[in-house]
């Protein structure tokens, strides 16, 4: 029946992946996770890719890695570009191949690597987006009435934004702060990174204030109510939702969509683009590029490097807006 089986509601219901197939690929997964320690995003996205390989096999009667080769290699990457799918991913989905690949070489005794001739796709080196500073300002006020955050849920969502800027936080970094990642004095946040790898990154003035003020008033508005209704104590994660538990990664980031909703700005900006921002932001004060390499946890210094690409466009966007012969 295919990869189109129906179910009883007329929905289409994807093949399942021959069971070797899928134990190999369970097993590439769980190397990744325990020995390279790759975040659970990276992991999941390798997964949908290698079985969605998986599945195309299914349908060619193809049900081990040694009967794939460069040809079938070449016509999947293609079927996935006619399909639509993304240059990033079609290229993501190649290096999850490689690396399956070359796992099964050291361990299942996969004699010959089919991808090994294979050039990765040339993705266009794309630029993240950028908030100028004003825009910035705006959108850490979106929540402040007359300058102040008027119920607890103010007080989180603009310690939250404030979080993001001031520490080039990832938004899961953000909600995975405990209190045991905040020393008494605010002064830094210790995050947890792809790879659970930690770092402490410094706490500006401003965003000390907004943490303080939801930490003593609104968090605690929060762990009483929910001793009150007799659930117990609430868990020690940093931003709570209304009930006391740990504010979910879906709520996070709609919070601060309704952010950038509510300061005007264009509705494409998401949270991570509060992370680029802080890099260009540092860099151009004059920031050492080590530094922020360190701030925001890259393990390449080449992967920060792209900041300073977008200085330079700023530079010589100013220099052509104003010199005389620009």
């Amino acid at each position: 029946m295919g990869s189109d089986r129906k179910a009883a509601d007329g929905a289409k219901v994807a093949a399942p992946v021959h069971p070797g197939l899928q134990g190999s690929i369970l097993d590439f997964l769980d190397a990744m996770r325990v020995e390279a320690g790759l975040a659970r995003n990276t992991i999941m996205a390798y997964r949908s890719d290698l079985e969605s390989l998986g599945r195309w096999m299914g349908e060619r009667d193809l049900t081990d890695w040694s009967e794939l080769d460069e040809d079938r290699i070449i016509e999947w990457l293609g079927g996935r570009r006619t399909a639509g799918a993304a240059e990033t991913s079609i290229a993501r989905g190649l290096v999850a191949l490689r690396m399956l690949v070359r796992f099964l070489i050291l361990e299942s005794g996969l004699k010959r690597d089919p991808t090994a001739r294979i050039p990765t796709p040339k993705l266009r080196r794309l630029l993240p987006a950028t908030l100028v500073p004003e825009d910035v300002e705006r959108l850490l006020a979106a929540f402040l009435v007359d300058g102040e955050p008027p119920d607890w849920r103010a007080e989180r969502d603009t310690a939250l934004l404030e979080v993001l800027y001031a520490a080039g936080a990832r938004i899961s970094e953000a909600l995975g702060l405990t209190t045991n990642d905040v020393p008494p004095d605010l002064a830094s946040l210790r995050l947890h990174g792809k790879g659970d790898k930690m770092r402490v990154v410094p706490l500006g003035r401003r965003a000390r204030a907004a943490l303080e003020r939801w930490l003593e008033n609104g968090r605690m508005t929060v762990v009483r109510r929910r001793l009150a209704s007799g659930a117990g104590a609430a868990p020690p994660s940093v931003f709570l939702s209304r009930s006391g538990q740990p504010l979910a990664r879906s709520t996070g980031w709609k919070r601060v969509k309704d952010a950038v909703a509510l300061s005007g700005l264009p509705s494409t900006i998401s949270p991570h683009d509060l992370r680029h921002s802080f890099a260009t932001h540092l860099l151009s004060g004059g920031a050492d590029l080590r530094a922020v390499q360190e701030m925001l946890g890259h393990a390449s210094i080449r992967t920060t490097e792209i900041y300073t690409h977008l200085d330079v466009e700023h530079v010589q966007t100013v220099h052509r807006m104003h010199h005389p012969r620009g």
